[in-house]
Parts: structure tokens; C-alpha cells; sequence
């Protein structure tokens, strides 16, 4: 962390709107002061003038993998992953395990906690999708790893300190206590790749289940008569929702339904990214399964979507284009809400006794910089200037 404080002056985004001119003291790896239209004499003495949009670091809850990494049981992948992400303005993710043989999950938990403290975007803890998921809404998932809710695994997964978010279909038996057992664990419980009735989904939110995973995808519809986990998840402001918005998991026309439904503090940004994400078009894997980049998407042999190529500041500037809405809505999206999900208020705000993980933006709202804990992890043109 940077031992010399400074600021950052510029338009800036904070969480109650945008400032055309804010001062953002960083000291200590955190924000100590935000100053509107300072003055000489307000400031420390190094103040980095900012000709774009200062904005909170992107938190991804959902990712895995990207630039020809692999989220499993390997910290040396987790860590160069962590050093790769700032340059999508990505400061903090949660590597995500699909359904996987029992033995995997312990070698990832054990991973994980071996690659900490990372370099570069910070790792909050593990996302585990599944294994008790529906194989009626498997879509990538192997058949042959999913499960039965089963109590004893789950306490030995939760016993590891390291999972912050699991996905479970809650119309399996027993999920409603298993959500009670995420929930005292500080864990979240995520509705997903279930094909729950409406009525199951609501019940499963009176359970404790907090946040719905990748809206739309692997997931009952909504109809007339049988609303599905869809429309549960739409109506209902107990459950905030991850999306895709990357053009190819979820039709602009139901992008815009779910943003006037459910608002940028109900929708979070998640990129569902895989290990092809950043890469050129060819062959790549999904936790052991063939699946191919071609035309912007990732597929199995069979056509399937098999996470996505998405990076963070893609599905920001989709948000704006496909959304309409102001790149400070955009960025609630892909930082506020997110960190909400998690109950984690220190990350993506910039406010006083927040962290200083922070995203200048140009105008074209790529990313420019990126600051982890006060520290610069990524300069545009840093990477031309290695090689």
C-alpha cells in the first residue's frame, strides 16, 4: 500500500451520484477523505489531476477464469489470474468452481488459500456453483458431478472459511437448511441452474437465499401462468441478481426488462468468464470439458454456452450502450451492488474509510488505471512498454 498520501482529482463516482470535480485522498491503502471542488491547501501534496472518471474497482462475482487461466486446483493460476484482471478495471473477484468431482473441491479450497494474499485484484473467497444443482438447468455442467444436497460435504466446504458464495437449485431437498447453514456462515446463498417453480423460489428467498446467479440463464422462465425462478427473482427486492451482459447469454430486450424491474441496485455485472476470455478464437477448456471460442461466445461440441469471453469493462460499456443508462449507473453495477451482495461496504464505494481499490476510466470508458489498496496494479500501455 502507498505509504505517501495523495489524491486523485477528477469527475468521480460516488455512491450517491457524480461529482464534476471531487478529491479522493487515499492514505494507507484506503480512502480517508473525499473532497468536493477542493481548494489549494485542502489536498496532500502529491495530486495526480484526473482527466477521466475516477470510479470504484470492479467487484466480479462470478468468474472461472480468463486469459488462458483456469479457476481450480492450482495457486499459481489463481495468483497470475489476480495480476491479470486489474487491467479490466477488475479489483476484487471471487474465483468460481463449477460442478466438480468431491476430491476437486478441496484441492481448489486449498489452492485458494495458498495463493493469498494475491498481486493485483484482490480474491474474496471462492464462488462454488454447484454441486447441488438441477440437471434439468445443468447447462456446462458436467451430469455426472452434480448431487443431492448433502450436509456432510457442505459443512466440510463452509469449515474451510473460504467459500463467500454458493449456488444451490432450491428445489432440492434440504436446500432451504442449507442456505441456513450458508447464511451463519457469513456465506451467500445464490439461486441458480435450477428449474424451481415460482413458488419454490419463494419459498427459498424466506429460507435466506440472497442473490440469484446469471439471471435468465439456466433458469425456469417466466410465462402466464408459471412465473418460474425467473419472475421470483424479478418481482421480489430480497434477491439482487448477477447478468451477463455481454450480448450473447441474455437478449438485449430481457437485458433492459431486468434493469426497469430490478434497477442497478438489484442487477450485479458478472462476467461468467472462462479461461478463452481474452484470448484469441480456438480450443479451450471449461474445468476439463472441451469448449470453443468462435463469434464472441463459448460453446461445448454441442452448442451449449459454456461461460462467456466477457471481462468487466466490456459488460460496463454493453451496460451503457444496450441499457442506455450514465456510466455512473453502469459502474453501480459493476462495483456498489456486487460488494453489497457480499456484505462487504469497504469495497466498491469511494467514501471515507473505504478501500482505495479505484478505476480511472477514459472517456471511451476504457480502463486507464488501476488501483489496488492505494497502490497503482495497472497502467494503460504498461504492457507495450514490457515487451
Amino acid at each position: 500500500m502507498s505509504k505517501t498520501p495523495f489524491a486523485l482529482v477528477g469527475e468521480t463516482v460516488l455512491p450517491g451520484g457524480l461529482l464534476r470535480r471531487a478529491g479522493v485522498v487515499v492514505e494507507g491503502g484506503g480512502i480517508s477523505a473525499v473532497i468536493e471542488a477542493p481548494r489549494s491547501g485542502d489536498l496532500p501534496a502529491d495530486v495526480r489531476e484526473v482527466r477521466g472518471l475516477i470510479c470504484p474497482g470492479f467487484v466480479d462475482l462470478q468468474i472461472n477464469g480468463a486469459f488462458g487461466l483456469d479457476v481450480g486446483p492450482d495457486h499459481e493460476a489463481l495468483q497470475a489470474l489476480a495480476r491479470e484482471l486489474p487491467k479490466t478495471g477488475t479489483t476484487s473477484f471471487l474465483p468460481t468452481l463449477i460442478s466438480s468431482p468431491i476430491e476437486r473441491y478441496g484441492e481448489f479450497l486449498d489452492a485458494l488459500e495458498k495463493a493469498l494474499p494475491a498481486s493485483g485484484a484482490n480474491i474474496l473467497g471462492a464462488h462454488l456453483e454447484g454441486p447441488f444443482l438441477s440437471p434439468a438447468r445443468k447447462g456446462a455442467h458436467d451430469p455426472e458431478n452434480l448431487r443431492p444436497v448433502d450436509f456432510g460435504l457442505l459443512e466440510a466446504l463452509l469449515g474451510t472459511g473460504m467459500v463467500r458464495v454458493m449456488t444451490i437449485a432450491p428445489e432440492l431437498a434440504g436446500s432451504g437448511k442449507a442456505a441456513g447453514l450458508l447464511r451463519a456462515g457469513g456465506t451467500v446463498a445464490s439461486v441458480g441452474h435450477t428449474d424451481a417453480t415460482y413458488e419454490e423460489v419463494m419459498r427459498a428467498l424466506e429460507a435466506g437465499f440472497t442473490k440469484a446467479t446469471h439471471l435468465y440463464n439456466a433458469m425456469s422462465p417466466l410465462t402466464h401462468r408459471a412465473p418460474g425462478a425467473v419472475g421470483a427473482t424479478l418481482e421480489d427486492d430480497r434477491v439482487r441478481a448477477g447478468i451477463i451482459a455481454d450480448g450473447i447469454h441474455v437478449h438485449e430486450g430481457a437485458l433492459r426488462v431486468a434493469y426497469r424491474q430490478k434497477g442497478a441496485d438489484g442487477l450485479a455485472l458478472v462476467t461468467d468468464a472462462m479461461e478463452a476470455a481474452g484470448m484469441p478464437l480456438g480450443e479451450y477448456e471449461l474445468s476439463g470439458r472441451e469448449v470453443r471460442l468462435q463469434d464472441g461466445a463459448v460453446r461445448l461440441p454441442d452448442g451449449t454456452l459454456a461461460g462467456s469471453a466477457l471481462t468487466m469493462d466490456r459488460a460496463l460499456r454493453n451496460a451503457v450502450a444496450l441499457l442506455g443508462v450514465s456510466p455512473q449507473t453502469a459502474v453501480r453495477m459493476a462495483a456498489e451492488t456486487p460488494a453489497y451482495v457480499l456484505g462487504m461496504p469497504e469495497k466498491g464505494r469511494i467514501a471515507p474509510g473505504a478501500d482505495a481499490d479505484l478505476v480511472v476510466l477514459a472517456p471511451d470508458l476504457s480502463v486507464e488505471e488501476t488501483i489496488v489498496a492505494g497502490e497503482t496494479v495497472y497502467k494503460k500501455g504498461d504492457d507495450e512498454r514490457r515487451t
